[in-house]
């Protein structure tokens, strides 16, 4: 495995068929440290769903789980955690925020997590 890469869920859900709830367990067993945020406090197996936006340090990736407009309301917390990139899956792609990323020299990368990870390409 490649070295592990910090890494932030946004839009994490307690529900096991949500992908964001995919996402951290797949991520977890690929050996990735996440941080899970979402709308509602909660638990993926060990890892809290925690709705508070903390400071962190080191953050690699984000990948999105949210739709366009309900990225809105993160997009300086997004910026303030200065991650590599930010993965949009399918449904979260969002123009205006990709172009924010690419003005703060952040890679903005359309893609599946999921799919990522089962193709070693995380």
């Amino acid at each position: 495995m490649d070295t592990p890469k910090h890494t932030v869920v946004l839009g994490a859900s307690p529900n096991p068929q949500r992908y964001g709830y995919l996402a951290v367990n797949r991520l977890r067993s690929h050996g990735h440290p996440v941080t899970a945020i979402g709308k509602r406090a909660g638990e993926i197996g060990d890892t809290p769903i925690i709705e508070e936006h903390p400071a962190l340090e080191g953050v690699d990736t984000i990948t999105l789980y949210l739709n366009p407009m309900n990225q809105v309301p993160y997009y300086d917390y997004i910026l303030s955690l200065k991650p590599k990139r930010v993965i949009f899956n399918p449904g979260t792609e969002n123009p205006e925020l990709e172009g924010l990323l690419r003005e703060n020299g952040i890679l903005a990368q359309e893609a599946c997590t999921l799919v990522l990870l089962s193709t070693g390409q995380f």
